[in-house]
C-alpha cells in the first residue's frame, strides 16, 4: 500500500493518490458508518457539528440549484435532503457534504429543457404549467435512478480503483465549462426576461444572442435586485476567501440576501407592481415515494452516462483530498456505494441527481465540522423549512437566487486561468480540456473524452486485481486549495 501524503509539488505538476486498500464494503457497511460517525463525535470535534450542519444547511442553494436543473425550487430541498441523509450512513468521507451541486444539476437541466420544454404562450394554463412540471421532475428523477444503477452496477464489480485513474482535463473541462454555461443561462433571470433555454451545440452563444435581442424588456426592478445582491455577495465571498483562517465561521451573505430582498418584496408588493418573479408556494411536507417516469430512461441514458461519470469524479477526489488532509482514509468502492444509494433511493421522493458539492464541503470543514453526523443537523434545518418555513420562501426573488448560483463558481472560472499552463505542460490534455462537452469551446463532440483516456505510462492498477493498465494524469489537483466560492 502505498503512503497517502503525496510528494512535493511545484507548479503544474500532476499528483496520483493512492486508492486505500480498505476491507471490501458490503451492504451493511451503513451500520459501520454510524459506528465511524459516533466515534468520530465523541472525539474529534463531534461538539462542533450541530453548529457546521446548520451553517452549511442546504436551503438556499439547494432552491438555486434546482433553477439550474429546470424544476421547482422545492425539488432542490428534497435533494438537499434525502442524499444527505444517505451519505451519512453510507459513505465515508467524514468532511463531504453531498446535494445538489451546479455543475450536475446544469447537465441536468439540459437534459429536461431538451424533452420537456417550457411553454412561453401567456395564455398557458394553470393546468397546464403543473403539467409540464411533472414532466419535468419526473425526467429529472429519471436520471437519478439511472444515476444510482450505474454507480452500484460499478460497486457491485469494484470499480473504485478508476477513481485513481480519472484524467484532471476531462473532469476539470467539465467543471471550467459548465461554470461558464452557468453564468450565461442566468442572465436572462439576472435581467428578468423571460427566454427559453437553448440546448445542443454553441449553447452559450444562442443564449447571448437572445439576450441581446431581448435586453430593451429588461426588467428595471429585477435588474436592480441583482445588481444590489452581486454588489453584497461577491465583496462577502472575496472576504471569506481572503480571511478563512481569521474567521471562525464564513460570513452567511447569502442568508443576509434572501431576508433583505424577501422582506423588501414583501413590504413593497414587488411581484404584483413591477412583474418580479418569486419563487411562489413551497408545498409543506414531502412527496409520496413512487417511481420515477422510466418510459423516459431510454432517452437519458447517454447524457446520464456523463452526469454519473462527473458526479462520481468530483464526489470522490473532493473526498479523497479532505482525508488525505485530516489524517484518515476513504474507500472509494464504498463511496460508489454510498452516491448509488443517495441517487437511487433520493429518485423515489421527487429528487434530481445529487453529489458531493464543493462550497457546502469547505463550509463543513472550514466551520469545525469532523463527521458526516453534520449532514444529519443540516438535513434538519431543511426538514424544518419544508414543514414550517416554507412560507417566509413565498416572496423570495428568483433574481437573487440566479445570483446566488453565479457566485458559487468563482472558484471554478478562476481555473480558467490554468488553460495556458496546461498548454506548456501537455498539449494532449490542453485539447481534451478544450473538446470535451460541455467545455467553453462550442461544440459537443466525444474527442475531449477520448483523448482524456490517452495513457501515461508507470501507473500500474492496484494489487490484486491481475492486471497491468497505465493510466492517465488523476485529479489531485482539481481542487488545490478548495476555498470558499
Amino acid at each position: 500500500q502505498l503512503p497517502l501524503e503525496p510528494p512535493a509539488l511545484g507548479r503544474g505538476k500532476i499528483y496520483s493518490p493512492a486508492v486505500p486498500q480498505s476491507p471490501a464494503p458490503h451492504l451493511s457497511a451503513g451500520s459501520g458508518a454510524l459506528r465511524r460517525v459516533a466515534a468520530g463525535s465523541a472525539t474529534a470535534g463531534g461538539q462542533t457539528d450541530p453548529s457546521s450542519g446548520v451553517v452549511l444547511a442546504g436551503v438556499l442553494r439547494g432552491m438555486a440549484f434546482a433553477l439550474l436543473a429546470s424544476v421547482a425550487p422545492v425539488y432542490g430541498l428534497y435533494t438537499s435532503f434525502f442524499p444527505v441523509i444517505l451519505y451519512m450512513l453510507f459513505g465515508t468521507g467524514r468532511h463531504i457534504s453531498t446535494g445538489t451541486f451546479a455543475v450536475v444539476s446544469l447537465m441536468t437541466g439540459s437534459v429536461v429543457e431538451q424533452l420537456v420544454p417550457w411553454p412561453l404562450e401567456p395564455n398557458a394554463t394553470s393546468a397546464e404549467l403543473a403539467w409540464v412540471e411533472e414532466r419535468r421532475i419526473g425526467v429529472a428523477a429519471a436520471m437519478a435512478f439511472l444515476v444510482g444503477l450505474l454507480l452500484l452496477g460499478m460497486f457491485v464489480v469494484q470499480l473504485g480503483f478508476l477513481a485513481t485513474y480519472l484524467s484532471e482535463p476531462i473532469v476539470k473541462a467539465f467543471t471550467n465549462g459548465a461554470a461558464l454555461h452557468v453564468l450565461v443561462s442566468q442572465l436572462p433571470s439576472l435581467l428578468g426576461l423571460a427566454l427559453p433555454r437553448h440546448t445542443g451545440s454553441f449553447t452559450i452563444f444562442k443564449t447571448l444572442a437572445s439576450v441581446a435581442q431581448a435586453l430593451p424588456r429588461t426588467n428595471v426592478a429585477e435588474l436592480l435586485i441583482s445588481a444590489l445582491c452581486l454588489a453584497l455577495l461577491v465583496p462577502i465571498k472575496e472576504i471569506n476567501t481572503r480571511f478563512r483562517s481569521k474567521l471562525r465561521t464564513p460570513i452567511p451573505g447569502e442568508i443576509v440576501v434572501v431576508l433583505a430582498a424577501t422582506g423588501v418584496c414583501f413590504a413593497s408588493s414587488l411581484d404584483t407592481r413591477y412583474d418580479v418573479q418569486i419563487v411562489g408556494h413551497l408545498p409543506a411536507g414531502f412527496p409520496q415515494p413512487r417511481l420515477p417516469a422510466l418510459q423516459s430512461l431510454p432517452q437519458v441514458l447517454g447524457d446520464t452516462v456523463a452526469v454519473a461519470f462527473v458526479a462520481y469524479a468530483v464526489s470522490v477526489s473532493l473526498a479523497m483530498i479532505y482525508a488525505e488532509k485530516h489524517s484518515y482514509t476513504i474507500n472509494p468502492n464504498q463511496e460508489l456505494l454510498a452516491h448509488g444509494m443517495s441517487n437511487l433511493v433520493s429518485s423515489l421522493f421527487a429528487c434530481f441527481p445529487s453529489s458531493a458539492t464543493l462550497a457546502t464541503t469547505n463550509i463543513l470543514e472550514s466551520a469545525g465540522g469532523h463527521t458526516q453526523l453534520a449532514g444529519f443537523f443540516s438535513g434538519a434545518v431543511v426538514l424544518m423549512v419544508l414543514v414550517w418555513l416554507g412560507p417566509l420562501f413565498r416572496y423570495l426573488p428568483k433574481a437573487v437566487l440566479a445570483c446566488i448560483n453565479v457566485t458559487s463558481l468563482r472558484q471554478m472560472v478562476l481555473q480558467f486561468w490554468d488553460l495556458p499552463e496546461l498548454w506548456r505542460i501537455s498539449r494532449i490534455d490542453f485539447v481534451s480540456s478544450c473538446a470535451s462537452p460541455d467545455s467553453p469551446v462550442p461544440g459537443r463532440g466525444g474527442a475531449g473524452q477520448a483523448l482524456s483516456l490517452v495513457p501515461e505510462p508507470g501507473m500500474p492498477l492496484p494489487q490484486g486485481t491481475g492486471w497491468a493498465l497505465p493510466a492517465g494524469p488523476a485529479l489531485r489537483e482539481l481542487f488545490p486549495a478548495c476555498p470558499t466560492h
